[in-house]
């Protein structure tokens, strides 16, 4: 028993010496209750919406007020034209969008019933199938109470909504993992590869040897970080590939640019892998921290749970996790067949995460090399 004692003993003093790794695993079960406890949900709510209106009657603004009062729908846009609803569509910043035809009104009143037609953005499942179910539920309560304030007027129909999903009719769920499973590979699976190949060259004594050769710093950094390209970039055409072929996921988009914009984000996953690597001693310790950092990344960016489904602050946590802008390219890329004028905003966005990780770890990988 004392020998025991010692062992253990001993053991507690080599965690006490790692503060660093001793924080983190004591980190991440909490970041993992308050992820999962608020982010792992499909409850979606205040879908932000966009409003064509071509009838303008008294009639059209009830529904459009009861759209906005069942609390499911955010009336955020109001448009002039079929162009401006798809474009707010496209670019994911309307995720529905309501179309009252003209003399909607007129028939209402006449005849009592009308047509409205309802767009859905089906690149996402979960948000498309709620919108989907509440948009007639809407529309089915509002002609309820119509056709009470009508009765013993002849035969009333009321109001039917034609909802009409986009981008992923059948509302599979494939067509949504697959091209997110290929921002997984490009962010997490290469930060981890990168933090964990540097560590342990550190751990084996062979980055001493090279600090003596005549390779310099940048060109020791640049060399270890090619590699990884290269698979991370195999890796998404593998992936690519497979789920076109096997599960039949369409790709509506440009491959080519699909690919370049891939290596704008691979900036920003070999900069924090080459980050991590700068302040871990060993390979368990890069691990951990790798770890800590997936947490987010994959439960607030969308890559399962939606967004618009978490708490607003998750929602404001969500704008500095880089894989958020990614999904929204791959996605937009590979469903939607978007283009670069449609992506500018999150290519910018993740532009300038890569520039900003990249530098701060090349700067640091340097002087811990010197």
């Amino acid at each position: 028993m004392g020998r025991l004692l010692t062992i253990v003993r001993k053991e507690f003093i080599h965690i006490r010496r790692d503060p660093r790794t001793l924080a983190v695993m004591f980190l991440i079960p909490v970041v993992q209750l308050v992820l999962l406890g608020y982010a792992a949900t499909t409850e979606v709510e205040h879908i932000p919406t966009a409003v064509l209106d071509w009838d303008k009657s008294p009639q059209s603004r009830e529904l459009i007020e009861a759209y906005r009062a069942s609390g499911y729908f955010d009336i955020e846009y109001y448009v002039g034209t079929e162009e401006e609803l798809a474009r707010l569509i496209d670019k994911g910043e309307a995720r529905a969008g309501l179309i009252i035809p003209a003399g909607y009104g007129e028939e209402l009143l006449g005849r009592g019933s009308a047509q409205v037609a309802f767009i859905i953005d089906g690149s996402d499942p979960n948000i498309a199938k709620t919108a989907f179910s509440a948009a007639q539920s809407v529309g089915q309560a509002k002609s309820a109470r119509m056709m009470q304030k009508l009765v013993g007027k002849g035969p009333q129909k009321g109001i039917e909504v034609r909802p009409k999903v986009w981008y992923n009719p059948e509302l599979k769920s494939a067509n949504f993992m697959i091209p997110g499973l290929i921002g997984i590979i490009l962010q997490v699976l290469t930060t981890f590869l990168t933090a964990i190949a540097i560590v342990r060259e550190r751990e084996q004594g062979t980055i001493e040897q090279l600090i003596v050769t005549p390779i310099r710093p940048l060109e020791l950094v640049v060399g270890k970080l090619i590699p990884y390209i290269f698979i991370a970039l195999w890796d998404t055409a593998e992936v690519l590939a497979i789920g076109s072929l096997w599960f039949k996921v369409p790709i509506r988009g440009s491959i080519p640019l699909l690919f370049a914009l891939s290596g704008i984000a691979l900036m920003t996953s070999l900069g924090l892998g080459l980050l991590i690597s700068t302040v871990s001693k060993t390979q368990q310790e890069a691990m951990l921290l790798t770890y800590f950092t997936m947490l987010p990344s994959i439960f607030l960016s969308g890559f399962i749970f939606p967004i618009a489904a978490m708490p607003k602050f998750l929602q404001y946590v969500s704008y500095i996790i880089p894989l958020t802008y990614l999904l929204v390219i791959i996605r937009g890329i590979i469903l939607k067949g978007v283009g670069l004028e449609i992506l500018a905003e999150q290519v910018i966005a993740l532009a300038m995460f890569g520039a900003v990780t990249l530098t701060l770890a090349a700067t640091r990988f340097r002087k811990r090399l010197e």
